[in-house]
């Protein structure tokens, strides 16, 4: 039997494959983060510990200093983990599809968009016709991949990250930038699309 068809739609998207977004599981998710998002979003600035029990309960993991701003948007939240003493500021969209890793000591400027889903190119790939009871139907095809930002990362105001892009340790991604490849440890790394202009010192352990 076709290995594919045993897995669910769950382990077909964090394992990178096609998989059906609207499967209930997918759903199920959505609807209980929408609702979690409402609530912290809507909680005053310095209700911290509030704040960190909605961040629990809808992120995958999460460490101990996090702060996460307002008009914070997410997918799924259960794929998204942080580690210790993280700052992500206002207006952030994580589209955590496949997973999202956000190592420690690390600065998320405003307006910083990471997405893990994307679609195929060309338009037959991406959309296919399928026989159904009620006729012919579209089908949308969407894979996800993941996206690691490591230790000591400072990411600009307003940088898109694409989907499987690792930022490696100690680097700095400049404001505006999209990053459509993966950037080496302690680089700085600025433009559309992102490339590394120069090597920054390492001045100390970012772990």
């Amino acid at each position: 039997m076709n290995e594919r068809l045993l897995k669910t739609e769950m382990e077909k998207c964090l394992a990178g494959e096609w998989y059906n977004c609207h499967d209930p599981v997918f759903l199920k998710l959505k609807g209980k983060t929408i609702d979690l998002l409402m609530k912290y979003n809507s909680l005053p600035y310095d209700n911290k510990e509030e704040k960190y029990k909605i961040l629990k309960e809808m992120f995958g993991s999460i460490g101990t200093k996090v702060s996460v701003g307002h008009s914070f948007i997410c997918d799924y939240g259960c794929n998204i983990h942080i580690g210790n003493n993280v700052t992500i500021n206002t207006g952030c969209t994580f589209i955590d599809c496949n997973k999202i890793i956000i190592g420690n000591n690390i600065l998320i400027a405003p307006n910083v968009k990471i997405y893990t889903v994307t679609h195929p190119i060309e338009l037959d790939e991406r959309l296919t016709p399928v026989e159904t009871e009620n006729g012919t139907e579209l089908i949308r095809h969407t894979y996800a991949l993941p996206v690691a930002i490591e230790d000591g990362c400072w990411i600009g105001g307003g940088v898109i990250i694409l989907p499987g892009i690792t930022i490696g340790k100690g680097s700095v991604i400049g404001a505006g930038s999209v990053v459509t490849k993966d950037i080496p440890a302690n680089s700085l790394a600025v433009g559309n699309p992102c490339r590394v202009i120069r090597t920054i010192n390492k001045s100390n352990d970012n772990g």
